[in-house]
């Protein structure tokens, strides 16, 4: 039997330029794209997993805050101090955690981000 793995992620927000942006600063490059008549989108690749920013649908009210995300980064401290640099909100400090060096931010909606250093 296979073991599923993830390969794609679907965040939706009112402001996907100002978010790729964001997701930039960790190192993601994205494409501007669309599939079809589908809306246009942001869409990094790494490895196996996109990972996309759509625009919220008319019917949302507001944004999902409740997704937390997590990326594994090669230099934990030199990403968190050039985020500040940004005034990105550090939810909790570089701290040695059961699973490596982790910090917490917050995206520009309001998700969590688990940071670890690899």
């Amino acid at each position: 039997m296979l073991t599923p793995q993830i390969n794609l992620l679907v965040i939706r927000t009112t402001q996907p330029k100002a978010l790729a942006a964001f997701y930039e600063l960790f190192g993601m490059r994205f494409n501007y794209h669309r599939h079809g008549n589908g809306p246009y989108h942001y869409a990094a690749e790494m490895g196996n997993f996109i990972f996309e920013i759509y625009p919220s649908l008319k019917s949302q009210v507001e944004v999902d805050k409740s997704t937390r995300l997590g990326f594994i980064v090669d230099d934990l401290e030199k990403l968190v101090g050039s985020l500040e640099e940004y005034n990105i909100k550090i939810t909790k400090a570089p701290s040695k955690t059961e699973w490596g060096l982790q910090a917490i931010i917050t995206d520009l909606d309001g998700r969590k981000i688990e940071l670890t250093q690899a």
